[in-house]
């Protein structure tokens, strides 16, 4: 997510963009809440059932440095401009009046945004890299971030695919998220599962799950599998009502568009634009989380 660079001819017009669209949109939104003769709830996403947009109508401390930032600065995200508008348009669609949480794993030049185009919701980034943690939040330091540890390598990721299956503790009735250990490559102690994040991670119910990272474009690089399973575990025990959706980059990858099939499903796969998948995931019915099937996920 943050070490490469997309050879955009003008990548002044994205970042461009980017800023006079939360310009906009946070202009439209004071507008309305003024006008209107309700409470007017996010443009994309409110923090609560109730409240109104950026806590009575005002701009958040996020879109304004968003704006700031996107519209002064080269560094533009890696994403291109319709695989963006995937995530956009759902925050926008899909969660007009109702809370939103959305969990990104990776930090880049594209989080500022992903979190403005969220100014009332929970945006938290789990990243791998302390270091860049620290450069990100010194730009940026309104951003939620935790680092991560990942105990796998990219070069291992087709043994932990043909592995997951004979290792009781990666399917149910056995699966776990916090303080699993078991669920791994036990020659090569490649920990398939992330059991270690903070405990918000696990106590929450994320209703958006943005998967840009960590690092998988070299042998020794994490890789995503870790990441592609964890979000398909919390999409699957999903406990309050209605659905995950998983949005998935670089898919153009050997790696990402394996694990994605395998846990993610095809069948649960709603837009393809470019090299990113979206995913609706379902919760599992409570008698598949309690008994052993190898089609858990897929």
């Amino acid at each position: 997510m943050k070490h490469r660079r997309v050879p955009f001819e003008r990548p002044w017009i994205i970042a461009f963009s980017i800023a006079m669209f939360i310009a906009v949109v946070t202009i439209l939104a004071i507008n309305l809440s003024t006008t209107a003769q309700y409470t007017y709830t996010s443009f994309f996403c409110s923090p609560s059932r109730g409240k109104g947009f950026a806590a009575g109508g005002s701009t958040t401390p996020t879109q304004l440095h968003a704006i700031l930032h996107y519209a002064t600065s080269k560094e533009v995200p890696q994403q291109s401009r319709a695989e963006i508008r995937v995530t956009m348009d759902l925050l926008h669609t899909s969660y007009y009046e109702s809370g939103c949480n959305m969990l990104v794993f990776g930090l880049g030049h594209d989080s500022l945004m992903w979190s403005a185009f969220n100014p009332n919701g929970l945006t938290m980034f789990l990243e791998e890299d302390p270091d860049w943690v620290q450069s990100i939040l010194t730009r940026a330091p309104s951003l939620r971030v935790h680092a991560v540890n990942y105990q796998t390598h990219l070069y291992d990721a087709k043994n932990l695919l043909a592995h997951y299956k004979v290792e009781p503790s990666c399917l149910p009735p056995k699966l776990h998220l916090r303080g699993n250990s078991r669920c791994r490559h036990v020659t090569h102690a490649q920990l398939l599962v992330l059991s270690e994040l903070p405990d918000e991670v696990y106590n929450k119910e994320w209703d958006v799950i943005l998967i840009d990272g960590p690092k998988g474009y070299f042998p020794e690089a994490p890789g995503r599998m870790a990441a592609i399973y964890t979000a398909a575990v919390i999409a699957k025990f999903r406990r309050r009502p209605g659905v995950t959706h998983v949005i998935l980059h670089d898919v153009d990858r050997r790696v990402e568009k394996a694990y994605a099939e395998r846990f993610l499903c095809r069948k649960h796969m709603v837009t393809s634009v470019g090299r990113l998948w979206h995913f609706i995931i379902p919760p599992a019915p409570k008698e598949a989380t309690q008994q052993r099937s190898t089609s858990f996920f897929c």
